[in-house]
């Protein structure tokens, strides 16, 4: 049976507390662009794999809350509560993700929070 786009990008949010780049990049088409907002994008599987590693690299630990998903065709939309601890401070970061997928894998990936309140929660 073929995940659904929905459960693949479930999946993949539940695969985030492992912390594991390898199993992250299984999810991406080579061609794949992340664009964590409001920097720039990271385009192919190099600059993903670079751009996961050093967040992974600063975090303690990660739990991504769901609280609404839906998908339209292969366009899944996800509100999410990721709780990442980094640096030993814990941060509660509301975010909505939007994600493209082509051939069960993320074509493409869109993340828009508020980096304020980021940079507040590590400060």
């Amino acid at each position: 049976m073929t995940n659904t786009p929905t459960e693949i990008i479930r999946d993949f949010c539940v695969a985030f507390s492992r912390m594991d780049v390898e199993e992250l990049m299984a999810y991406f088409t080579d061609d794949a662009v992340y664009h964590n907002m409001p920097g720039p994008p990271a385009q192919g599987t190099a600059a993903v794999r670079a751009t996961i590693a050093r967040f992974l690299g600063g975090w303690q630990k990660t739990d991504w809350e769901i609280l609404n998903i839906a998908a339209d065709g292969n366009t899944v939309f996800a509100e999410r509560v990721d709780r990442t601890v980094a640096g030993g401070k814990n941060i509660d970061l509301p975010v909505v993700g939007v994600f493209e997928l082509e051939g069960g894998k993320i074509k493409a990936w869109r993340d828009y929070f508020d980096l304020a309140t980021y940079t507040r929660a590590m400060s």
